[in-house]
């Protein structure tokens, strides 16, 4: 295969053409469209025009596909051209084998994209193969659909969608569980979670969109099917592999950021003791999973504990990095490190076992990753947090289920662990309670994250 490129005039943004592509992909009987936007491939944004997301049985299948790629003759930096999407949720690697509404994980091929550079540049490209002409036509269709007037970038919206909270001592009463095993030496640190729910009526593509612009997340990704959607409002890196070098960017300790000029919690972030010891003893995980697959000698962690600014928070980040083994696949490096160890817990075996037996229900996607495994780019995958999984349903609403949860350690307090939760449900819980107004989009990009909470 070779690939095919061309710029597209165009000062949209991500979150507006999104929506358009969504009415396309329905006017036109295509599938619906994909979006990964914020940092991914080095772009802001890499938009699937119509993509048909395949349901995987389970595991085996989930992480041999983005191993499965063709050859592409491409010398062009920068360049995504196409790939496959889609996600992994957290109950393929479930020890209790409970599923989620949606399949277990899925993924589509594309072979055209729509990439927003770093300079603000659209770019058409095409993976065709050997002997084939140029797609013209299909440049030149989405090229006019870049250059529709403003009217036509709101449709439908949604309806004000509000979550029903589970009962707060469920969750407390699961933190005090995981603090007693903590106690007795089996874990050194788990993630335990809870799911709201609700019904969501309307666009999820607009949905994701006005999230994207009120929340900025650094690795948001949209998916959709019959099955449903799935929009991930993540600001969180799982793996990116380019070429042989592979990183991970777990974040653990989150504190509100009260403006741009807010230096007193990011000083109190970095200085936390729980904070700190929580990323590290994660930082440690991931150099154990990445070393399963990595060349000897290759792992490192170029940051460690990196305090950085996000849309209403801070987070304490660390960066492991490693060269993989020659003869280590995509497949081999999901097998190595899903689900990510910033959501699950050290010793990461014992997390999970402890997982199924104290959350009462699946997680779903929430907790797994979405992504793209690119044979021109490389593959990049979230971590798939503040994540709204929506289920169609027989209505033709959607159930809606949002997961929250939390780092537990011997220190942690059960009542203020489920506040933590409220606190990181509260923001999309807006999102979903606020529809946009025409002439509303992007004049207020913080609106959503007032409130923000340790993670």
């Amino acid at each position: 295969m070779r690939l095919v490129r061309r710029p597209l005039p165009s000062t949209q943004l991500p979150e507006q053409v999104l929506p358009l592509l969504d009415v396309r992909a329905r006017d036109a009987g295509l599938p619906p469209p994909a979006a990964l936007t914020g940092e991914w491939f080095g772009s802001r944004a890499v938009l699937a025009p119509a993509v048909r997301i395949t349901a995987c049985p389970g595991a085996n299948a989930a992480f041999a596909v983005p191993a499965a790629q063709p050859e592409v003759d491409c010398d062009v930096p920068g360049a995504v051209g196409g790939g496959w999407i889609g996600y992994l949720s957290y109950d393929l690697t479930d020890p209790s084998a409970r599923q989620g509404a949606l399949p277990p994980a899925g993924w589509g091929w594309v072979d055209h994209v729509l990439r927003l550079d770093n300079d603000g540049q659209w770019w058409f490209e095409a993976l065709v193969e050997d002997g084939d002409g140029d797609p013209t036509e299909l440049a030149d269709e989405l090229g006019e659909l870049l250059r529709l007037p403003e009217p036509a970038r709101q449709s439908h919206g949604w309806e004000p969608a509000t979550l029903r909270r589970p009962p707060g001592e469920t969750h407390r009463r699961a933190v005090s569980a995981c603090i007693d095993a903590i106690g007795r030496g089996e874990v050194f640190q788990t993630n335990i979670c809870t799911r709201l729910t609700g019904t969501f009526v309307g666009s999820p593509a607009e949905l994701f969109a006005e999230g994207i612009t009120a929340m900025r997340p650094r690795r948001a990704a949209y998916l959709a099917g019959p099955w449903g959607a799935v929009t991930s409002l993540s600001p969180e890196l799982f793996l990116a592999r380019h070429g042989t070098r592979v990183h991970s960017t777990p974040i653990k300790g989150t504190l509100p950021r009260r403006g741009p000029a807010d230096d007193a919690n990011a000083r109190l972030l970095r200085e936390s003791e729980k904070d700190v010891a929580e990323n590290v003893m994660i930082t440690d995980l991931v150099r154990n999973d990445l070393g399963r697959v990595s060349t000897v000698g290759t792992v490192e962690v170029p940051e460690l504990l990196t305090v950085r600014e996000a849309p209403g928070v801070w987070h304490l980040e660390s960066t492991v990095a490693g060269t993989l083994a020659p003869e280590a696949s995509d497949e081999d490096l999901l097998r190595a490190t899903f689900p990510p160890g910033s959501v699950t817990g050290a010793p990461k075996p014992r997390a999970l076992d402890l997982i199924a037996e104290l959350e009462p229900a699946p997680r779903g996607v929430y907790c797994g990753s979405i992504g793209l495994a690119s044979p021109v780019a490389g593959t990049e995958l979230n971590v798939a947090i503040r994540t709204l999984e929506l289920h169609r349903n027989a209505s033709g609403a959607f159930d809606a289920e949002l997961g929250v949860g939390g780092g537990i350690t011997a220190s942690s307090d059960p009542e203020l662990e489920w506040q933590e939760c409220l606190h990181k449900a509260a923001p999309l819980e807006r999102l979903l309670g606020t529809p946009p107004t025409p002439g509303r989009r992007g004049d207020e990009p913080e609106r959503l994250i007032a409130g923000g909470s340790r993670r």
